[in-house]
């Protein structure tokens, strides 16, 4: 039985299956299908030739959209003092110290994004295995963990988002909204996969991305050529 959507299906029907597409072609494509009643996600899905067990094949890093996500991202900041009223300032959603830390661990995570100052970490470990399989734990490597808090909650909201290998060997980001302009759309993923060839592990050997596809929240994905 197939349990894909009526929509679906009438998209495949708008897809050459033999054919990959340039990131252009393919957003323009995407565009042209039938849309969901709301502002679908556009997204990039990489399947990547890595081994993520292997910790000098794991690929994580970050990418600034020129165009933001198009979604109000939430962040949390874990932070004491002046720092405090600082994230206050610079309009977190969510401020606190040990009190956010009791809160998350009680079950709060009504957020995107967590930045942290490095005082906060060894406290905030605790929720390691809360926010770790979520992608939510603060990082050095990702600029999460700061004492320039402004600065991190800044790059947020200006779209900087977070990208990491799963277990499967897949990346998957969203490089903004179906109603973007097409050139924006195109900005976006560019910049993104441009990122994520940069992120190559130098020990990976031969082929770094096996594939590329792009694809609107509930309509299917076109390869890419790249």
């Amino acid at each position: 039985m197939d349990i894909r959507s009526k929509r679906y299906r009438e998209s495949e029907k708008e897809i050459d299956r033999t054919n990959s597409y340039s990131p252009k072609d393919a957003i323009s494509v995407l565009k042209k299908l039938r849309p969901p009643k709301f502002d679908a996600s556009v997204d990039l899905h990489f399947n990547i030739n890595v081994d993520p067990k292997k910790s000098d094949q794991m690929v994580r890093g970050t990418v600034v959209l020129p165009h933001g996500t198009g979604r109000k991202v939430r962040v949390a900041v874990f932070c004491k003092g002046e720092n405090e009223k600082l994230a206050r300032e610079a309009n977190a959603d969510y401020v606190g110290g040990n009190d956010l830390i009791d809160k998350v661990a009680g079950g709060f995570l009504d957020f995107d994004c967590a930045i942290a100052t490095p005082d906060m970490m060894r406290d905030l470990s605790k929720l390691g295995k809360i926010l770790g399989p979520r992608g939510l734990m603060p990082s050095p490597k990702t600029g999460t963990v700061t004492n320039d808090i402004v600065k991190a909650i800044e790059d947020v909201r200006k779209g900087k988002v977070e990208f990491r290998v799963d277990k499967q060997g897949g990346i998957h980001l969203s490089v903004g909204k179906l109603s973007f302009p097409e050139d924006k759309l195109y900005e976006n993923a560019s910049r993104v996969i441009e990122t994520v060839f940069e992120a190559k592990p130098a020990s990976v050997k031969g082929k770094f991305i096996k594939s590329v596809f792009l694809s609107s929240t509930m309509n299917c994905g076109l390869k890419l050529s790249i």
